[in-house]
């Protein structure tokens, strides 16, 4: 390993310390170098502003800077072990390419203020991502509910209710994941504050030039007290996973209808080949295997969420403790979207099986219908209630799914999905 940063004279390092200190850092930081890359460009640039590098220093190191970047994206610069974390293996590098202007690359900055920023500006890359990713889902939903009328089962407690529509059940994830989208957005806008500049968290003796690198990396505020810098570390990055968390809550909850939906109990739907596995032992068997990893995924999120909730019992000031935010965090976002890109394929093609759903819808799932008739004629509704309680078996007569549907006439139900209001909602958010 190269010498740390911090290293002093009077100060012996023992290896398996080292070891235990830098933890996976060099690895996850992999996730973060370019990111953390971007940032010294534009910190760079705020030192030239200010005089504490020339304008030759600033080209050359910006130049190599690049060619850092270049190399690490080809795979000719490896981060590894050689460094104690991805903020050691740049100043190395900048070192022995240029001396001295190498060693000033990190005046007024710290490797509190540095991860924090490369953290940040991925976040913001992830977030989009997220967001383009319920916007999809959304998107998908909308199309399948305006071409399918298919009658259903709709279901509460898992028991047979009333009738629905594979049009309603496509309408639901559509506005869940329209509401995701929004999420998504709204922790964008929350972490996308510039926290380059305020060192250890405590500012420092020099006038950083901080509008700049706010600007020059595109952040839409300046993360104004460093303390707050500081405290914002860990709260920041459990917005942006509750933000993935809620998108996979709702793929829980699909994934659960798909999954009772392929047995061949309810033999409702029918999943395109690629999307199930086979058996190990059994000849027979096609698994949704897919289908039940995505129910699970949010597993993954919530506990990456937890775990940095849990690092965050300490007191105001950087802490060493924050270190371990880092792989939560990219595990969770790994999961996260790694599930989330299954879905608008998924959806757009499995298939509805209309006969086996037709076949599952009951006379008795018409007596609510029978029930609020009665009360629209007059009847007190809890009288209608058990009068048709008392006759549910015989409720269906003359009656059929597409009459108990075009009859559902409140807004957002059967009659009108109102899909147009929920196009023109995901299209504010364009």
């Amino acid at each position: 390993m190269t010498q740390p940063l911090w290293q002093k004279s009077d100060t012996q390092v023992d290896a398996k310390i080292m070891r235990f200190l830098a933890g996976n850092d060099v690895v996850l930081d992999r996730e973060f170098f370019l990111h953390d890359i971007t940032a010294s460009k534009a910190h760079v640039e705020g030192l030239a502003n200010i005089g504490v590098v020339s304008a030759d220093e600033r080209d050359a190191l910006k130049r190599e800077l690049d060619a850092l970047a270049a190399d690490f994206s080809a795979g000719a610069f490896v981060l590894d072990d050689r460094f104690e974390d991805g903020h050691s293996a740049i100043e190395a590098r900048l070192t022995e390419r240029l001396g001295d202007a190498g060693r000033r690359v990190h005046t007024g900055r710290s490797r509190n203020d540095q991860i924090l920023v490369a953290t940040r500006l991925w976040l913001k890359e992830k977030l989009a991502t997220l967001e383009a990713l319920c916007r999809r889902i959304a998107e998908v939903c909308l199309e399948r509910a305006a071409g399918d009328a298919l009658p259903m089962p709709g279901y509460t407690h898992i028991q047979r209710a009333v009738v629905s529509s594979t049009g309603m059940w496509f309408a639901a994830f559509a506005e869940a994941f329209i509401d995701n989208t929004l999420r998504a957005r709204q922790a964008r806008v929350l972490i996308d504050a510039n926290p380059l500049g305020t060192a250890a968290g405590y500012g420092v003796n020099v006038g950083l030039d901080r509008a700049h690198t706010t600007q020059a990396l595109g952040f839409a505020r300046m993360q104004v007290s460093p303390i707050y810098a500081q405290l914002s570390r860990g709260k920041f990055e459990m917005a942006a996973l509750d933000a993935v968390g809620t998108a996979l809550l709702d793929t829980r909850r699909l994934a659960w209808d798909l999954s009772l939906f392929t047995t061949a109990e309810f033999d409702f739907v029918k999943l395109p080949s690629e999307y199930t596995t086979g058996s190990s032992i059994m000849p027979n068997k096609r698994n949704p295997d897919v289908v039940e990893l995505l129910r699970a995924s949010y597993a993954s999120v919530a506990a990456a969420r937890t775990e940095i909730e849990q690092l965050l019992s300490l007191p105001s000031g950087y802490q060493r403790d924050l270190q371990f935010s880092k792989g939560s965090l990219f595990h969770g976002f790994s999961m996260g979207l790694g599930a989330l890109e299954l879905l608008p394929d998924m959806l757009a093609r499995f298939e509805w099986k209309a006969d086996r759903m037709r076949a599952a819808i009951e006379p008795a799932m018409y007596a609510t219908d029978v029930a609020i008739e009665q009360a629209v004629a007059g009847v007190p509704f809890r009288d209608a209630y058990r009068a048709a309680a008392e006759t549910a078996a015989s409720a269906g007569e003359g009656r059929s799914p597409e009459s108990s549907l075009a009859a559902r006439t409140s807004p957002g139900a059967g009659h009108d999905l109102m899909l147009d209001t929920l196009r023109e909602r995901l299209a504010n958010m364009a």
